[in-house]
């Protein structure tokens, strides 16, 4: 469970420069896609590092992390500018 915690709490660290860049983007422009989708290697590979692998039922936490570090940064990105 460590693990788990460990590799989603890393995916939202991951995220927030996406997100910070991504509210610098004008959105479905193709560096607005970058930014969104630029991570998912790296939390792919985050979890392979892991070995938690896939498995449907953290799905969700790992998704939340994901889409958590993505608001973040660009709330970020909004306070600063």
């Amino acid at each position: 469970m460590g693990s788990i915690l460990l590799v989603a709490v890393l995916i939202l660290l991951v995220n927030l420069p996406f997100g910070y860049w991504r509210a610098t983007t004008r959105k479905f422009s193709p560096a607005w896609f970058v930014a969104v989708h630029g991570a998912v290697p790296i939390a792919v590979g985050l979890r392979w590092l892991a070995g938690v692998g896939f498995r449907w039922s953290l799905l969700p936490l790992f998704v939340a992390a994901y889409f958590g570090g993505q608001i973040l940064g660009s709330r970020l990105r909004r306070r600063a500018a």
